[in-house]
Protein backbone atom coordinates (compact mmCIF):
# COMPACT_ATOMS: atom_id res chain seq x y z
CA UNK A 1 0.00 0.00 0.00
CA UNK A 2 2.82 2.33 0.55
CA UNK A 3 4.81 1.78 -2.29
CA UNK A 4 1.31 2.74 -3.93
CA UNK A 5 0.79 5.85 -2.31
CA UNK A 6 4.78 6.66 -3.81
CA UNK A 7 3.93 6.02 -7.12
CA UNK A 8 0.52 7.79 -6.96
CA UNK A 9 2.40 10.97 -5.53
CA UNK A 10 4.88 11.23 -8.29
CA UNK A 11 2.47 10.74 -11.38
CA UNK A 12 0.31 13.16 -9.42
CA UNK A 13 3.53 15.12 -9.55
CA UNK A 14 4.45 14.73 -13.30
CA UNK A 15 0.63 15.32 -14.37
CA UNK A 16 1.06 18.89 -12.37
CA UNK A 17 4.31 19.61 -14.16
CA UNK A 18 2.85 18.74 -17.39
CA UNK A 19 -0.08 20.67 -17.00
CA UNK A 20 2.29 23.68 -15.58
CA UNK A 21 1.59 23.77 -11.68
CA UNK A 22 3.39 24.60 -9.67
CA UNK A 23 4.10 21.48 -6.54
CA UNK A 24 5.42 22.84 -3.51
CA UNK A 25 8.43 21.00 -2.25
CA UNK A 26 8.53 19.13 1.08
CA UNK A 27 11.85 18.02 2.42
CA UNK A 28 12.39 15.53 5.07
CA UNK A 29 15.43 14.74 7.04
CA UNK A 30 15.54 10.57 6.44
CA UNK A 31 19.43 9.82 7.27
CA UNK A 32 22.63 11.11 9.15
CA UNK A 33 26.14 9.93 9.58
CA UNK A 34 29.44 10.74 10.38
CA UNK A 35 31.31 9.66 7.32
CA UNK A 36 35.34 9.51 6.51
CA UNK A 37 36.58 10.52 2.79
CA UNK A 38 39.75 10.88 1.37
CA UNK A 39 39.34 14.59 1.70
CA UNK A 40 38.34 14.72 5.59
CA UNK A 41 35.31 13.71 7.72
CA UNK A 42 31.87 15.22 6.61
CA UNK A 43 28.15 14.61 8.10
CA UNK A 44 26.33 13.61 5.33
CA UNK A 45 22.44 13.81 5.37
CA UNK A 46 19.95 12.32 3.19
CA UNK A 47 16.22 14.26 2.54
CA UNK A 48 13.32 12.47 1.03
CA UNK A 49 10.62 14.58 -0.58
CA UNK A 50 6.95 14.52 -0.45
CA UNK A 51 7.00 11.49 -2.79
CA UNK A 52 9.86 9.87 -0.82
CA UNK A 53 12.56 10.64 -3.92
CA UNK A 54 16.08 11.09 -2.62
CA UNK A 55 16.22 14.18 -3.97
CA UNK A 56 18.80 15.93 -1.74
CA UNK A 57 21.87 15.78 0.53
CA UNK A 58 24.18 17.41 2.61
CA UNK A 59 27.64 17.06 2.75
CA UNK A 60 28.81 19.30 5.99
CA UNK A 61 31.34 19.69 8.18
CA UNK A 62 30.79 22.13 11.53
CA UNK A 63 28.10 23.46 9.64
CA UNK A 64 26.40 26.19 12.41
CA UNK A 65 23.20 27.82 12.02
CA UNK A 66 22.95 31.52 11.73
CA UNK A 67 26.57 31.87 10.14
CA UNK A 68 27.75 32.36 7.00
CA UNK A 69 29.20 29.39 5.75
CA UNK A 70 30.90 28.40 2.50
CA UNK A 71 28.43 26.51 0.07
CA UNK A 72 28.30 24.51 -2.89
CA UNK A 73 24.84 23.49 -4.50
CA UNK A 74 26.02 20.72 -6.89
CA UNK A 75 23.76 19.19 -9.58
CA UNK A 76 24.74 15.10 -9.50
CA UNK A 77 27.13 13.99 -12.36
CA UNK A 78 27.38 10.17 -12.91
CA UNK A 79 29.65 10.54 -16.14
CA UNK A 80 31.58 12.62 -14.76
CA UNK A 81 31.72 11.39 -11.07
CA UNK A 82 31.33 8.09 -11.21
CA UNK A 83 33.06 7.26 -14.57
CA UNK A 84 35.92 10.12 -14.79
CA UNK A 85 34.34 11.44 -17.92
CA UNK A 86 36.92 14.29 -19.32
CA UNK A 87 33.72 16.31 -21.41
CA UNK A 88 32.67 18.17 -18.25
CA UNK A 89 34.51 20.43 -15.12
CA UNK A 90 31.36 18.53 -12.80
CA UNK A 91 33.95 16.02 -10.55
CA UNK A 92 37.04 18.62 -10.74
CA UNK A 93 34.58 20.98 -8.85
CA UNK A 94 32.81 18.67 -6.48
CA UNK A 95 36.22 17.59 -5.54
CA UNK A 96 37.92 20.98 -5.35
CA UNK A 97 34.48 22.05 -3.22
CA UNK A 98 34.84 19.24 -0.62
CA UNK A 99 38.99 20.22 -0.46
CA UNK A 100 37.80 24.29 0.33
CA UNK A 101 35.40 23.03 3.32
CA UNK A 102 38.42 21.50 5.25
CA UNK A 103 40.94 24.07 4.38
CA UNK A 104 38.23 26.64 5.61
CA UNK A 105 37.41 24.27 8.81
CA UNK A 106 33.61 24.56 7.85
CA UNK A 107 31.20 24.59 5.01
CA UNK A 108 28.78 22.40 2.75
CA UNK A 109 27.70 21.08 0.04
CA UNK A 110 24.33 20.41 -1.43
CA UNK A 111 24.19 17.80 -4.10
CA UNK A 112 21.27 17.57 -5.67
CA UNK A 113 19.60 14.53 -8.11
CA UNK A 114 19.09 16.11 -11.15
CA UNK A 115 21.64 14.76 -13.89
CA UNK A 116 22.25 16.63 -16.84
CA UNK A 117 20.90 20.04 -16.18
CA UNK A 118 17.05 18.16 -14.99
CA UNK A 119 17.09 16.11 -18.19
CA UNK A 120 18.17 12.34 -16.67
CA UNK A 121 21.16 10.25 -17.53
CA UNK A 122 19.77 8.73 -20.50
CA UNK A 123 18.65 12.01 -21.96
CA UNK A 124 22.17 12.82 -21.00
CA UNK A 125 23.80 10.41 -23.53
CA UNK A 126 21.25 11.15 -26.07
CA UNK A 127 22.88 14.68 -25.83
CA UNK A 128 26.61 13.52 -25.84
CA UNK A 129 25.35 11.71 -28.92
CA UNK A 130 24.22 14.76 -30.70
CA UNK A 131 27.35 16.77 -29.68
CA UNK A 132 29.84 14.24 -31.23
CA UNK A 133 28.06 14.98 -34.14
CA UNK A 134 28.64 18.74 -33.89
CA UNK A 135 26.36 19.72 -32.04
CA UNK A 136 27.16 22.12 -28.27
CA UNK A 137 25.78 21.05 -24.66
CA UNK A 138 22.73 23.75 -25.36
CA UNK A 139 21.58 22.93 -28.93
CA UNK A 140 22.26 19.09 -27.95
CA UNK A 141 18.92 20.10 -24.84
CA UNK A 142 16.77 21.76 -27.61
CA UNK A 143 17.10 19.21 -30.57
CA UNK A 144 15.94 17.11 -27.87
CA UNK A 145 13.13 18.97 -26.92
CA UNK A 146 14.42 20.32 -23.81
CA UNK A 147 14.31 24.04 -22.16
CA UNK A 148 18.75 24.65 -21.29
CA UNK A 149 18.57 24.07 -17.77
CA UNK A 150 15.43 22.41 -16.15
CA UNK A 151 17.26 22.21 -12.35
CA UNK A 152 15.62 23.85 -9.23
CA UNK A 153 17.35 25.21 -6.25
CA UNK A 154 14.10 25.28 -4.34
CA UNK A 155 15.35 21.99 -2.45
CA UNK A 156 18.72 24.43 -1.56
CA UNK A 157 17.32 26.93 -0.07
CA UNK A 158 14.80 24.82 2.02
CA UNK A 159 17.92 22.53 3.53
CA UNK A 160 19.91 26.48 4.27
CA UNK A 161 16.58 27.54 6.05
CA UNK A 162 16.00 24.16 7.98
CA UNK A 163 19.40 24.46 9.39
CA UNK A 164 19.18 28.35 10.14
CA UNK A 165 21.27 29.34 7.67
CA UNK A 166 20.15 32.53 5.68
CA UNK A 167 23.18 33.95 4.25
CA UNK A 168 26.15 32.20 2.26
CA UNK A 169 29.70 32.44 0.78
CA UNK A 170 28.46 30.62 -2.78
CA UNK A 171 30.92 28.49 -4.89
CA UNK A 172 29.69 29.11 -8.40
CA UNK A 173 30.30 30.18 -11.48
CA UNK A 174 26.92 30.55 -12.51
CA UNK A 175 25.24 33.66 -12.41
CA UNK A 176 21.45 31.86 -12.95
CA UNK A 177 22.02 29.98 -9.67
CA UNK A 178 23.19 32.82 -7.64
CA UNK A 179 19.61 34.91 -8.80
CA UNK A 180 17.76 31.53 -8.19
CA UNK A 181 18.74 30.87 -4.20
CA UNK A 182 18.62 34.94 -4.40
CA UNK A 183 14.65 34.65 -5.27
CA UNK A 184 14.45 31.99 -3.01
CA UNK A 185 15.30 33.77 -0.13
CA UNK A 186 18.98 33.41 0.23
CA UNK A 187 21.71 35.79 0.46
CA UNK A 188 24.70 35.61 -1.26
CA UNK A 189 27.58 37.32 0.98
CA UNK A 190 30.20 36.29 -1.49
CA UNK A 191 30.96 34.55 -4.94
CA UNK A 192 33.97 32.25 -4.74
CA UNK A 193 34.80 30.92 -8.29
CA UNK A 194 35.16 26.94 -9.31
CA UNK A 195 37.97 26.99 -11.89
CA UNK A 196 38.67 23.53 -13.44
CA UNK A 197 41.15 21.82 -15.37
CA UNK A 198 40.88 23.14 -18.65
CA UNK A 199 41.17 19.81 -21.39
CA UNK A 200 40.80 19.24 -25.37
CA UNK A 201 37.59 17.47 -24.27
CA UNK A 202 35.77 19.79 -22.38
CA UNK A 203 37.27 22.87 -23.80
CA UNK A 204 33.89 23.50 -25.90
CA UNK A 205 31.87 23.21 -22.92
CA UNK A 206 33.11 25.52 -20.93
CA UNK A 207 33.26 27.96 -23.76
CA UNK A 208 29.64 27.43 -24.43
CA UNK A 209 28.84 27.57 -20.87
CA UNK A 210 30.81 31.02 -20.76
CA UNK A 211 29.81 32.74 -23.67
CA UNK A 212 26.01 31.52 -23.76
CA UNK A 213 25.16 30.82 -20.82
CA UNK A 214 27.18 33.74 -19.10
CA UNK A 215 29.19 31.40 -16.76
CA UNK A 216 32.20 33.70 -14.94
CA UNK A 217 35.14 31.56 -16.43
CA UNK A 218 37.16 34.17 -17.81
CA UNK A 219 40.13 33.10 -14.90
CA UNK A 220 40.42 29.95 -17.23
CA UNK A 221 40.14 31.51 -21.25
CA UNK A 222 42.54 34.85 -21.79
Amino acid sequence: MIKLLHRLGRALTNLGKKMGLKTQLVLTQYAEANLPTVFGDFVTTVYRDQNQEESAILISYNLAPDSCPFVRVHSECFTGEVLGSLKCDCRDQLNLALAEIQKRGSGAIIYLRQEGRGIGLGNKIRAYHLQNQGADTIEANHQLGFETDLRSFEAAALILKQRGIKEVILNTNNPDKIQALTDLGIVIRERVPSLAAVNKFNEDYLKTKMKKLGHQLNGLFH
